[in-house]
């Protein structure tokens, strides 16, 4: 597998609107770092526009912390959580964007869940869903078989996604390939189970991932695979696709930043800054 050359032969006559829109859904309350992740990988695997959607309180913050990428304050809880409301805020601004990541840094406020289980179930957009979107997903699993025209990309780690299923993390490690395909087909949607050598599966198919290493087990590493992914998506890149490219260039991307951070002393933010590095030698080669 190579990185496909659309995305790095870009046409001499275009502009940022060609690369696709990243809508980040999420943070709270000492929880704004999942956010900027999120957006700033999205920006480095290519997408031409992020805009993050957070609580309006905390819109200041954001401002500050992100430098390419927009915001957009939205309703909030007394939390200061985003609230269900935000949900008729945002939908006029819908209509300009191609992908959403939804879920990071959002909290497990009541009224949070209440706008996650919205979003999944009432948008028709290519989406990623991660980190607190999982755990309010995993409290109305029917909001999942709902007719859907593009399929969702869920990105739990192992404990996450034994709470989806309602089993123990003992039990997913044991079994991880057959449970993964086969909540993928259940559900038609394409998972991404993350852990030491992730999994990719639409239910049928089924991939592992090679790349990465034991420094990548840092805060925020996986709100980077939701933005690489989004990233991809935005730029018209096949969910299946998006996610096998995503988990592959994260995990390249953690190899390179390893060799001069070390395991040790690694961190989420390294792995951004070496996806462009890792897209040289996806732009040759891959795992």
């Amino acid at each position: 597998m190579q990185l496909p050359p659309r995305l790095y032969k870009r046409n001499p006559d275009t502009h940022k609107g060609n690369y696709g829109h990243v809508f980040v859904i999420g943070g709270s309350a000492g929880m704004t770092g999942a956010v900027c992740l999120a957006a700033n990988a999205a920006l480095r695997v290519g997408a031409g526009l992020v805009t993050v959607g957070v609580p309006e309180s905390l819109h200041n913050i954001f401002e500050i912390k992100l430098t390419e990428a927009m915001s957009l304050p939205l309703d909030e809880t007394k939390e200061r959580t985003l609230s269900v409301k935000a949900f008729d805020t945002f939908h006029e601004f819908i209509e300009r964007v191609n992908t959403i990541v939804l879920g990071n840094g959002a909290s497990r406020n009541p009224g949070t869940k209440e706008l996650i289980l919205k979003v999944c179930s009432e948008l028709r957009l290519p989406m990623v869903v991660d980190a607190d979107a999982l755990h309010a997903l995993a409290d109305d699993l029917e909001s999942l078989t709902r007719k859907r025209i593009v399929k969702l990309i869920l990105t739990p780690h192992e404990g996450e996604f034994a709470r989806l299923i309602k089993k123990t993390p003992h039990e997913v490690k044991q079994a991880r390939k057959d449970l993964a395909k086969e909540f993928a087909l259940r559900y038609n949607l394409i998972l991404v189970l993350k852990g030491h050598q992730t999994v990719i599966t639409d239910g049928e198919l089924l991939l592992e991932n090679t790349s990465g290493n034991a420094g990548m087990a840092t805060a925020g590493s996986g709100d980077v695979l939701a933005g690489i992914i989004g990233g991809l998506l935005a730029q018209g890149v096949s969910p299946f696709s998006a996610a096998q490219l995503g988990v592959a260039l994260h995990g390249t991307a953690g190899d390179i930043a390893m060799q001069e951070k070390t395991q040790l002393g690694m961190i989420a933010s390294d792995i951004t800054e070496c996806v462009p590095q890792a897209i040289k030698v996806m732009m040759q080669d891959v795992l």
